[in-house]
């Protein structure tokens, strides 16, 4: 009973993780945001600028539509709760997952796989 329980849990959990990172397009976009990610990482931990770096802005321009709604959302229930680095990274990888699962959902519709043959019916 059990195992039928946990089976169940699985596949409710394989729709949204196909949306997500299940089609080519989606693990394209999630290999760009990781490529930007480390690029981030390597230009703020090891590379000395006499300035303000502007590398982290890329994440964010990978991010562009929906982390400012996430950002918009934390300013009207406080501004130092939408200030926090915390806030802002949590919001970061949400608003990546929700785009990530946006286009696959967008590569499901375009690819329109319903299972049925599409041949036109004899007289």
């Amino acid at each position: 009973m059990k195992s039928g329980r946990l089976n169940a849990l699985a596949r409710l959990a394989q729709g949204p993780a196909r949306l997500i990172y299940g089609n080519r397009a989606s693990q394209i976009y999630l290999a760009v945001v990781a490529a930007t990610a480390v690029f981030v990482a390597v230009d703020t931990l090891f590379v000395h600028h006499d300035d303000a770096s502007f590398a982290g802005v890329w994440l964010f321009f990978l991010a562009a539509p929906t982390v400012f709604l996430f950002f918009a959302g934390g300013s009207l229930i406080g501004d130092s709760f939408a200030s926090s680095s915390a806030f802002g990274y949590v919001a970061l990888i949400a608003s990546i997952v929700i785009q990530a699962a946006a286009i696959g959902a967008f590569v499901r519709a375009l690819s329109d796989k319903t299972g049925h043959a599409r041949t036109p019916r004899e007289a």
